[in-house]
């Protein structure tokens, strides 16, 4: 294949990856604020759970029918993952229930740098002056949108730190297994979504207690919410598959970066549907700068020099080779630019 054939059918490919992420995102964050908001169901946690175990069963249907080959990842490098992940989902719950919303988004804005830390730090990645400056200009314009009211108290302080970290840590995992063991996206759900399942479905129901002093089989499940709820499992699979898939072929930063989009998105579909009473000069103003540093960064960071690895290579573990052309594929050339 020619190498302007390869880079454009890449570039179809990231594209369309980004476009699963934010259509799947921005969908399962409409059908949750009308299941929790409309319906009064608010055990986020629990929720998060019977996501995995659709996942889980997604997972399992495709390896039935031959689409997942059999794959390996050690048990400690899972159980890390695990403990990562769900600290993220809890860490976050509890976050947006202590903190202002103001800090809440100043927290998750906070990301960025955190997971821009741990590749300088871990993997020894490089960025150049227009990088770091388009990525100052994104964190600016969502600011801009989303900070209002600011308020921080200890606890809230300290479960934002957690949500924090524990999210980037994550989101740089998927990246780092991935490429370590050469999995999949569909790999890498099948070892990491039964375990968050389990631990999710037996610690959220406690923590929803906790955080709403209401049991979740006291819920009333009428058929809406029911319908909802299934719904809401269902673009979950898209969800979770998409971020593997995203992170995977880039990085966490480059997801946390771009990933801003759904939130300039989700505010201009909230204008859509429920009122202008929030649109003022501010927030376009910020989606404005948001969006120019999003473009601003996709240019820089694909540059020569814009993020480079320095002199550093992961020490990969093959997996065993399958013949045949069922498998389901989505891996990517990994070389000195990330």
């Amino acid at each position: 294949m020619a190498p302007s054939s390869k880079a454009d059918k890449k570039a179809a490919v990231d594209a369309a990856a980004w476009m699963f992420n934010v259509v799947t995102s921005v969908g399962i964050i409409i059908v949750n604020k009308a299941l929790m908001a409309t319906y009064g169901f608010s055990f986020a946690t629990t929720l998060t759970g019977l996501h995995f175990a659709t996942t889980t069963l997604m997972t399992v249907i495709l390896r039935w029918l031959g689409y997942i080959q059999a794959s390996h990842l050690p048990l400690p490098e899972l159980l890390k993952f695990v403990l990562f992940a769900n600290f993220s989902i809890v860490g976050m719950n509890v976050s947006l229930m202590w903190n202002s919303v103001g800090f809440y988004q100043i927290a998750k804005l906070s990301m960025i740098p955190v997971s821009c830390l741990l590749e300088v730090v871990l993997d020894k990645i490089r960025y150049s002056r227009d990088t770091k400056l388009s990525i100052a200009v994104v964190l600016l314009g969502v600011g801009v949108c989303t900070v209002t009211d600011v308020s921080v108290n200890t606890k809230g302080f300290i479960a934002a730190i957690i949500a924090v970290w524990s999210t980037s840590l994550q989101q740089y995992y998927v990246h780092f297994l991935q490429r370590k063991y050469s999995l999949s996206s569909f790999n890498l759900l099948g070892h990491t979504a039964p375990a968050q399942a389990a631990s999710l479905l037996l610690i959220g129901p406690f923590l929803d207690y906790w955080l709403t002093r209401t049991r979740v089989d006291q819920y009333d499940y009428n058929l809406p919410s029911t319908i909802f709820i299934i719904l809401s499992c269902s673009i979950a699979v898209g969800t979770n598959l998409s971020q593997f898939i995203c992170i995977g072929r880039f990085t966490a930063v480059s997801f946390q970066v771009l990933g801003h989009m759904k939130t300039i998105l989700v505010l201009v579909m909230g204008f859509f549907f429920f009122g202008k009473e929030g649109l003022n000069m501010q927030v376009v103003l910020g989606m404005v700068i948001a969006v120019i540093g999003m473009i601003w960064y996709g240019n820089a960071s694909s540059k020569p020099g814009g993020k480079e690895r320095r002199s550093h290579s992961l020490p990969t573990t093959r997996q065993q080779k399958h013949g045949g052309g069922g498998g389901i594929s989505d891996s990517t050339e990994h070389g000195g630019k990330v």
